[in-house]
């Protein structure tokens, strides 16, 4: 069974990493057909097809995925599609969307969603029923590289969640505060499950505790200022979120009843109020030391840096390992460092 994805191009490696992080939490086994572009062709077995909503429910950098029915040449497509089973696919309404991936095609998108439908219509007889927004079966057709791919959407990524849930659309607001897509791909790089436990030990308004939250993970945040520890409170109340623990506490000083499984967090970086006045090289080294003994052997903490903190420095002595990287270009003098760190 081949699945296309359509990937997000905001950020060149951490769409893939994100995919291939809640695959693998989900125990899913697959390989790479094709990662080109914003378009991501995996095959997979057949019995995992009934998990890939829940997949698409998680993911942020991806836009869609689509379960492949016809792989071809663009000029066979039509074709190929009138000897398509299409009543196993459409049960009931449906609509036809084509999508360019690059400007090589020479389909007009209009005129090739009108004859896909015509030929679907014609195969389906009496059963066939169109309805444009909102309908029981999308069908998709993906055009790249003279390839042409067609086939029913399994899910779709909610733009509207990650515009609804920018940090000063919630009740409470701090400038700085990450984006929600990132915060929800920080999470997954840790292959974190539903019902495991997540710590923020920085967790400034608390967006990284919702979108962890969101997928059904239990959450503990802590913030050195007090401020902080309110606001979050009053945004995870806001998302329906109530299986938490927040509070403030120094992360250097932290202590929990037991260890957690996953650490994503984004400290304060600058010598402000927001790290006590102290460094942020000290600060953090201070507080992997501390947050070591708080997360399980073999555990995956994501951590969020300026570019010009010296990881070597922060982690030495401790166990941490650094297995994974991605770098994202803020502005002309500040790259954030997405980390991803496993207890050994």
């Amino acid at each position: 069974m081949e699945i296309a994805l359509v990937l997000s191009k905001e950020h060149q490696t951490l769409p893939l990493a994100e995919v291939e992080a809640v695959l693998e939490c989900e125990g899913i086994s697959y390989s790479i057909i094709k990662d080109h572009e914003g378009l991501l062709l995996l095959n997979l077995n057949e019995k995992y097809l009934k998990n890939l909503p829940n997949i698409a429910a998680r993911l942020s950098y991806t836009h869609e995925l689509i379960h492949i029915l016809i792989k071809t040449d663009e000029d066979k497509l039509i074709s190929e599609a009138k000897n398509c089973r299409w009543n196993e696919y459409i049960l009931s309404d449906y609509a036809v969307r084509v999508k360019k991936m690059d400007k090589k095609s020479t389909h007009n998108t209009s005129d090739l969603e009108w004859e896909m439908g015509s030929i679907i219509k014609t195969n389906l007889g009496q059963n066939a029923r169109v309805k444009l927004e909102d309908p029981s079966t999308l069908i998709r057709i993906v055009l790249q590289d003279g390839m042409a791919l067609l086939g029913y959407r399994i899910g779709q990524i909610s733009k509207k969640h990650f515009f609804n849930l920018k940090p000063h659309k919630r009740p409470f607001f701090y400038p700085g505060s990450m984006s929600p897509k990132l915060a929800r791909t920080m999470v997954n790089l840790t292959r974190i499950h539903a019902g495991e436990t997540l710590l923020d030990p920085f967790c400034g308004t608390g967006g990284i505790l919702i979108e962890a939250g969101i997928i059904g993970t239990r959450v503990i945040g802590t913030d050195i200022d007090y401020k902080m520890v309110k606001g979050t409170t009053e945004n995870l109340q806001h998302c329906n979120i109530n299986d938490y623990l927040v509070f403030q506490e120094d992360a250097r000083k932290l202590e929990l009843p037991e260890v957690v499984d996953a650490i994503v967090t984004d400290p304060p970086y600058g010598i402000s109020a927001s790290t006590g006045g102290e460094s942020s090289e000290n600060l953090y080294h201070q507080s992997m030391i501390s947050l070591e003994r708080l997360i399980k052997e073999d555990g995956l903490m994501c951590l969020a840096t300026p570019h010009y903190l010296n990881l070597d420095e922060i982690f030495k002595g401790t166990n941490f390992k650094i297995i994974e990287q991605h770098h994202i270009r803020m502005h002309k003098s500040l790259t954030r460092v997405i980390s991803v760190l496993k207890k050994i």
